[in-house]
């Protein structure tokens, strides 16, 4: 029997930053806390490409435009 994967809570993205404005991979920390965990909140270093960052932008503007949470003035 195969087991769960573990369900992690976002909490934060620190610090990402690069080298320039043109650059093609941003680096940062990225705050996890694991759902039901008693132990503490883990920090994970993390790199993005800009290809990603660019999809995650659309992916979550679309989410937010949809979101019943906030009308557009």
């Amino acid at each position: 029997m195969a087991a769960m994967a573990d369900t992690w809570e976002f909490l934060q993205l620190r610090g990402l930053a690069a080298a320039d404005e043109r650059a093609q991979e941003f680096t940062g920390t990225l705050v996890i806390h694991k759902i039901g965990s008693s132990e503490p909140v883990e920090s994970v270093t993390i790199r993005f490409k800009r290809s990603m960052l660019t999809e995650l932008h659309e992916t979550i503007g679309r989410l937010l435009a949809r979101s019943t949470g906030l009308k557009k003035k």
